[in-house]
């Protein structure tokens, strides 16, 4: 048999090991900056999901992670944390990477410093808002 082939037989079923592993235990991601949150006037207003953004659920904006992901957001300063999912897309301020939702923002005490140094530890990706 020819070497070429097999190598490239050999490499192909690799990758495909290891995109089969890697769909099968996604790593967790973490992403570091600021963070702010949803001023209440946005409150009913629909977001990128589709879904009304509601002051009081746990519920953020990202600019890239799949809408229905579950991201743990951490205030690097206090060490308190709470989990969020994303339905919104944004924040469109400069140096920030996440808004929160009021509820999500008083949970880290974000909401009497209105931002803060965060960190996002991304714990489920998913394509499904009601996921």
């Amino acid at each position: 048999m020819n070497k070429t082939l097999v190598s490239s037989a050999l490499i192909a079923a690799l990758l495909l090991i290891g995109t089969e592993a890697s769909a099968a235990s996604p790593a967790k991601k973490a992403q570091a900056g600021m963070a702010s949150y949803y001023h209440d006037r946005f409150n009913g207003r629909r977001t990128a999901s589709g879904a009304r953004y509601n002051k009081g659920e746990l519920s953020a904006a990202h600019k890239t992670l799949p809408l229905g992901s579950r991201v743990r957001v951490t205030d690097s300063r206090s060490g308190r944390s709470v989990v969020v999912r994303i339905n919104d897309r944004g924040p469109y301020a400069r140096g920030r990477v996440i808004d929160l939702s009021r509820a999500a923002a008083s949970e880290i005490g974000l909401v009497s410093k209105g931002v803060s140094r965060v960190t996002l530890e991304v714990l489920k990706v998913s394509g499904e808002v009601g996921t």
